[in-house]
């Protein structure tokens, strides 16, 4: 009988359950018309379109297969009356794309870039900060929080013991004043950065000493201008120091080229430069309270990162670099989360972290330095104050120059190292200078002939060695 009864229970609880069910689920009338479309997506392009001819703009899309073979949902709901740059948001970001505002009613359709933003949110975010960072203490409690932050996401926290090893060395060329020798510094064990150190040729007792990072040029530290640069540094009395790009040069001994476009690009470059002024400050003929940074480009992320994380670096000169809309495109610049670091940075606050010390910052009217008068220098200007040194901070500005470390950007470098680091002016004649060829300036030779026996090879033992060596 219990059984039976539990029977009839179930039973009439399942009637209960199905008959509170019906009315959520009507059958359709014989008249209604099918939901084909329940969710009122549409094809992405078509959304576009809308919104184009709705706000009256301008787009410019330089992959029309960003938008092909896409279909939105809701993509109606997505559209707001009162605002394109919204709307265009609202129905790109679910297909990782983004519309940068290029002025006027113009936008430029992107697959999502996380080293970009548009110039009016860099410019949002610099207002922001300004305003936040409006005491002393707030912005010395970042900088506490930055430097071994930064230095984690490059996973160099703990720092990996540096080998034992000296410089290998080449002999010594001279050229009008200054010579010019070889290395290869071990970096890590098997693991070699090279480069050429520039040196006066009669030096005035002990120098400074100048690290140049080199950008994204296709001959890498070869190039004329960089030759250029670091020639002129020595004959002005310093030691100009310029070395490959992880995965250029010499480091295509042990790596593949391919390998420069990776995280660990970033982590190997910063770590060559803090190894370089480890070993060359060292040295007797180098004075060790004179030491500066410069770079352009890629080299000017490198100059940011090696002024906030080294207070031995006294001076530094980051070129065609600081920017509050674009962190530096390649892997090699943003591939580690540097810029989330300590809740987020952008590269005017990496800039700022030299602060007192003195920086020239040199911009140009033609890349994304192009606003640096008006919305990154007053940033940095405003950090130097609050550090209590406003007037050590500088900024060269060509507004009808381009992306390069041209003349007129060495010449401000120049004039303002020589401030800085008591070199001799009378010695600036880029007219001077020997452009050696390419393999001239080989630590290793003619087809690495003198790579050492331990050299390491390839991403997997590179990423294997780091875990292991700190």
């Amino acid at each position: 009988m219990t059984r039976i009864l539990a029977k009839l229970l179930l039973a009439k609880l399942a009637f209960v359950f199905a008959a509170s069910v019906i009315p959520l689920t009507p059958a359709r009338s014989a008249n209604a018309p099918a939901n084909d479309n329940p969710d009122m997506s549409r094809p992405l392009a078509e959304v576009i379109g809308e919104i184009k001819e709705r706000f009256g703009l301008t787009l410019k899309i330089r992959n029309p297969e960003l938008l092909e073979n896409k279909t939105l949902p809701w993509a109606g709901h997505r559209i707001r009356r009162h605002s394109a740059a919204e709307s265009l948001r609202n129905v790109l970001a679910p297909f990782d794309l983004a519309a940068d505002y290029e002025g006027g009613k113009t936008y430029r359709i992107n697959a999502y870039d996380h080293a970009r933003r548009a110039e009016a949110e860099g410019a949002a975010e610099i207002r922001h900060l300004t305003e936040y960072y409006n005491d002393k203490s707030i912005w010395e409690k970042q900088v506490r929080m930055l430097r071994p932050a930064l230095l984690a996401a490059l996973q160099l926290d703990p720092m990996p013991a540096p080998p034992k090893s000296v410089p290998i060395l080449t002999a010594a060329r001279r050229h009008a004043g200054c010579k010019i020798q070889n290395f290869a510094l071990e970096i890590l064990p098997g693991v070699h950065v090279c480069g050429s150190v520039y040196m006066p040729e009669k030096p005035r007792g002990k120098c400074p000493l100048i690290v140049a990072p080199n950008g994204h040029s296709a001959d890498g530290r070869y190039n004329n201008a960089q030759q250029i640069l670091c020639a002129t540094l020595a004959r002005m009395g310093a030691y100009a120091i310029s070395y490959d790009l992880f995965a250029y040069g010499e480091w295509l001994l042990q790596f593949d080229k391919a390998d420069h476009r990776t995280p660990m690009a970033q982590t190997m470059q910063i770590l060559s430069g803090l190894r370089i002024i480890d070993s060359f400050s060292a040295l007797p003929e180098i004075d060790a309270t004179r030491i500066a940074v410069t770079g352009a480009s890629g080299g000017g992320s490198q100059t940011m990162m090696l002024a906030a994380l080294d207070d031995r670096v006294k001076t530094s000169a980051p070129v065609v670099m600081v920017s509050a809309h674009f962190d530096g495109g390649c892997p090699c610049e943003s591939g580690r989360p540097v810029h989330l670091a300590a809740g987020g940075m952008n590269n005017c606050e990496l800039a700022a972290l030299a602060a007192p010390r003195p920086q020239l910052i040199v911009s140009d009217g033609k890349d994304w330095t192009s606003n640096v008068p008006e919305i990154e220098y007053p940033f940095i200007k405003h950090i130097y104050a609050l550090s209590g040194n406003a007037a050590s901070v500088e900024n060269v500005h060509l507004p009808d120059e381009g992306h390069d470390y041209g003349p007129s950007k060495r010449a401000a470098v120049y004039a303002f190292f020589a401030r800085q680091l008591n070199l001799d002016t009378t010695a600036i004649d880029e007219t001077a200078c020997v452009m050696e060829p390419e393999p001239a300036l080989y630590a290793f030779g003619a087809k690495g002939a003198r790579l050492p026996t331990n050299a390491v090879k390839g991403m997997a033992a590179l990423e294997k060695l780091l875990r292991e060596s700190k």
